[in-house]
């Protein structure tokens, strides 16, 4: 019976110490994330660094930040274009005076194209031209190894950015990034309800169309 009772006091003291606080210091990379205010709890912006069995395999920080705001760039003129050409229905009804009126937004694009093709063509001359800078430099992006800060495609003609304090730019780049990750979600908020009904309930709840 005493060899009962302490079998059962050794698994309920077991039990117990999983509940506990671990007394494990906290990492330098969790320490460091936190600082930085960048909720990464896996390290995946570190995989290119943390990893070396197989060099290159995992892009680096400068790869992964210039495909971030290079892609919340263009979701930001993909939404502006859905204002500008839309009339009605959870607020996208924004219309700029001369654009085109297309309540579809998958087709406002050819629409434009039809009716404006200088604006179409200039458009998409805008997206080669940055997309053609930006893969200039993907290599050593990927590698870690570009001299390039993401981002900077070196245009300021005016010198706005050199009349900007430190600060401001740091502001104003804060500002690009989160408003470039918002725009990528209600992009892909708009490809999911255009193609699976009922996916985005909020849009339907607002009579979007």
């Amino acid at each position: 019976m005493a060899k009962l009772n302490l079998a059962l006091t050794a698994a309920l003291v077991a039990s117990a110490s999983a509940f506990a606080p671990s007394s494990v210091p906290r990492t330098a990379t969790t320490l460091k994330a936190a600082e930085d205010g960048v909720w990464d709890p896996l390290s995946l912006s570190e995989l290119g660094k943390n990893i070396d069995t197989f060099p290159n395999m995992f892009p680096d920080q400068q790869f992964v930040l210039e495909a971030e705001i290079k892609h919340g760039r263009m979701a930001m003129l993909a939404w502006t274009g859905i204002w500008a050409t839309h009339v009605g229905g959870m607020g996208l009804g924004m219309h700029i005076p001369g654009m085109p009126v297309e309540s579809d937004w998958t087709k406002a694009f050819g629409v434009v194209f039809a009716e404006q093709p200088g604006l179409a063509a200039a458009i998409l001359g805008f997206i080669a031209v940055a997309e053609g800078e930006s893969v200039g430099h993907t290599g050593d992006n990927f590698r870690g190894k570009s001299t390039k800060t993401p981002g900077d495609m070196g245009f300021d003609p005016w010198g706005l950015k050199a009349k900007l304090s430190d600060e401001k730019q740091a502001r104003y780049k804060d500002v690009e990034m989160k408003n470039g990750r918002a725009a990528m979600i209600a992009m892909a908020s708009m490809f999911a309800f255009e193609s699976i009904p009922g996916s985005v309930p909020l849009m339907d709840l607002f009579g979007a169309n």
